[in-house]
């Protein structure tokens, strides 16, 4: 049985422990890199890697995969997805290390990469009917976040702690990429993105619905630990450095701060929104 592109390159095919086919003759075909136009570099597409951040496309969507590289060593990690591929025809490739590292761009691969397509993020109207009623809902307004690292920890966080959405500003170009979603671990199949028009007008949308929004800064807030935090709130996180918009911050129902040693200035912007995370899931 083969497939549409090279679907079983040396023999590889998941199996089980009887004989492999010999080798295709000829020369091997060239891997794409991570610059190459034809996948990664199609707005459609996003060049995701990692074991987890795949696992997850898989589990969630997996009509969404459209190619798979992966070293020798994962066959075993990802047979179920390897046979899935023969099944519906969608092409995986063995390859060696070096090559991951090309098509990702990076060494931490984890041994496997894969082009799939990607998630455009919902409107606003459309999220908020989609909300469950009678239950504690947290979101995250996201200005100015822009590392990808930062982004994919934030990821991560707010799917550990059930988080209903990122909100990002009309004019935001953050979006998921490689290296967020393998920092995310799964997590950026989890939360859903959300595009919102302007501010004023976002804002107003959130409170019609019951939400509050609080404007997350370094100081001068309430104590986060002390303060009463609403069954459904926003918490909107500035950027990295310069926080957020002074105007955004006036324009939230309130200002809450995480009290610290004073050792440091703060914490990271992904680091700080795992912990007013915390406190609104023990407290929500």
């Amino acid at each position: 049985m083969t497939g549409p592109w090279d679907k079983r390159p040396a023999g590889r095919p998941p199996r089980g422990d009887g004989p492999r086919p010999p080798r295709a003759a000829g020369p091997r075909a060239p891997v794409p890199t991570a610059s190459a136009p034809a996948a990664a570099a199609s707005r459609s597409e996003l060049r995701l890697y990692g074991l987890n951040a795949l696992h997850a496309v898989f589990a969630r969507r997996p009509e969404a995969i459209r190619k798979v590289y992966l070293t020798e060593a994962r066959i075993p990690a990802l047979k179920p997805l390897l046979a899935w591929c023969v099944k519906q025809r969608v092409g995986y490739r063995v390859v060696e290390e070096g090559d991951l590292d090309r098509l990702a761009g990076s060494t931490h691969h984890e041994g496997v990469v894969a082009d799939v397509l990607r998630v455009e993020p919902l409107s606003m109207a459309d999220w908020l009917r989609a909300l469950p009623e009678g239950k504690p809902v947290a979101a995250l307004w996201l200005d100015g976040v822009g590392n990808p690292h930062n982004f994919g920890a934030i990821l991560r966080s707010a799917a550990h702690f059930g988080v209903a959405g990122i909100l990002l500003p009309r004019d935001s170009t953050l979006a998921i990429s490689g290296a967020a979603a393998r920092v995310a671990e799964g997590g950026a199949e989890q939360v859903p993105l959300v595009r919102m028009g302007q501010a004023d007008n976002a804002a107003a949308q959130l409170r019609n619905a019951g939400f509050s929004l609080a404007a997350t800064v370094v100081r001068g807030g309430d104590d986060l630990f002390a303060a009463k935090l609403p069954r459904r709130l926003v918490y909107v996180m500035g950027a990295e450095g310069e926080g957020m918009d002074a105007r955004l911050a006036d324009a939230c129902d309130t200002r809450l701060s995480i009290p610290g040693s004073g050792a440091v200035e703060s914490l990271n912007v992904a680091a700080a929104t795992a912990v007013f995370l915390a406190q609104w899931k023990q407290k929500a």
